[in-house]
């Protein structure tokens, strides 16, 4: 079995390694409890941690199953949690998770797909044996706040990249690219955003339900976790709004650009007409034509050209069509 770490806690403090298979009796004051720390593990691998500490089946097959949602279950005297991390790889919001069994005594963490390893969270929490001496529900609420803090890493990569985008739309139009990546993070958020929630129903009940294996005093840890949730939850709909605004500014720019085109090029279309008319009349073979046997006709003709042109083209400079 992947087993990452397995410790027996008494007072806070490490007293020594424990065996996977090993059953260890604790005093019912929750001061002793083993924290045992799974990567990937499999079916088979998993029967020895059930039947020793009572497992739920239904528990067991959600931890081994990647892709849950964040949930929290109680079966019994025991308290199963669901945690769903997340990391950018590659321009990208890719998930895991992390299953956890409370019980009295005991506290199993399941990683899956998660990048981020609990080695420096159990070093923080050993560091501070107070807290960890409290019991497994101490534990419980580090290894949440340990998921939702990574959260936060991811979305200042994505505000900083929203943010290029807002310079970059400013002296430029948008290319097919940066729209896709615009749609493409809009999806990734909306993704994100569903994790959230139910991230969000998981402190909440945490926080504020009367659950076993967590005691009143546990209850303002988690109502913390709370909070930075929704911390997250407001920067990811904030950057969302953005990257609507982004999209939208980019089209209004562009739309005020080919207006503007558009217009010099019938403000040009206007005063090429007046020569074009002229010159299409005196091309006409009639013989009764004005000016047509006069000396001076054809620079006459020139100076009406060249004044009606040159009137148009000052009125259009002072409506700022040219």
């Amino acid at each position: 079995m992947p087993v990452i770490a397995a410790y027996l806690y008494r007072h806070g403090r490490r007293v020594r390694e424990v065996s996977i298979d090993e059953r260890v009796d604790c005093p019912s004051d929750r001061s002793e409890f083993v924290w045992i720390g799974l990567s990937d593990p499999c079916e088979d691998e998993f029967d020895t941690l059930r039947e020793l500490y009572g497992l739920h089946p239904l528990a067991v097959e959600d931890a081994l199953k990647d892709g849950q949602l964040p949930k929290v279950d109680v079966y019994g005297n025991q308290l199963f949690v669901i945690g769903r991390t997340a990391h950018l790889t590659d321009g990208h919001i890719v998930y895991g998770q992390t299953a956890t069994f409370l019980g009295h005594s005991h506290i199993i963490t399941v990683r899956q797909g998660s990048t981020r390893s609990h080695k420096t969270l159990r070093q923080h929490l050993e560091a501070a044996p107070d807290l960890l001496g409290q019991g497994g529900d101490y534990v419980l609420h580090a290894v949440l706040d340990f998921i939702v803090d990574g959260y936060l890493p991811l979305m200042t990569a994505l505000e900083e990249e929203v943010a290029a985008m807002e310079e970059r739309m400013l002296d430029t139009f948008l290319d097919r690219a940066q729209i896709a990546r615009i749609f493409s993070l809009r999806r990734d958020l909306m993704r994100f955003d569903r994790i959230l929630v139910p991230m969000e129903e998981v402190a909440r009940k945490l926080a504020r339900n009367d659950l076993p294996c967590v005691d009143a005093e546990a209850r303002h840890y988690f109502s913390d976790v709370l909070d930075h949730i929704r911390r997250i939850e407001a920067m990811a709909s904030g950057l969302r709004e953005v990257l609507t605004s982004v999209f939208e500014f980019s089209n209004l720019i562009e739309q005020q650009c080919t207006g503007v085109i558009t217009r010099q090029l019938a403000a040009w279309a206007a005063i090429l007409a007046v020569p074009t008319a002229i010159a299409g009349i005196y091309g006409m073979n009639f013989e009764h034509m004005p000016e047509l046997r006069n000396p001076y006709g054809y620079p006459i003709t020139l100076g009406v050209i060249l004044t009606i042109c040159s009137g148009l083209y000052w009125r259009f400079r002072r409506t700022r069509w040219l």
